[in-house]
């Protein structure tokens, strides 16, 4: 099993959100230049992770209602993206 190393955190909604977390998904991909969409993976209480790739570094958009919340971990920074 692969291992990734996530130097950030970002929480997007403090509960779990189809509709943000398609949202956020689509703000990735209209903003980050260069970004790959990988597998979506869909677990069995329904939360979701869509995987990402930049320059061979992962980032994945986690709908999780296990945790309860939308949250982004990523191996670079996509804050300049967003200024």
């Amino acid at each position: 099993m692969a291992s990734f190393n996530y130097k950030y955190d970002y929480t997007i909604c403090t509960v779990a959100d189809e509709d943000i977390f398609t949202r956020q998904c689509r703000a990735l991909e209209k903003h980050i230049p260069g970004l790959v969409k990988d597998e979506l993976l869909h677990d069995v209480d329904d939360s979701k992770v869509q995987i990402y790739y930049l320059n061979g570094q992962r980032l994945s958009v986690h709908n999780s209602y296990y945790i309860d919340a939308v949250f982004i971990k990523s191996e670079f920074d996509i804050d300049p993206y967003f200024e």
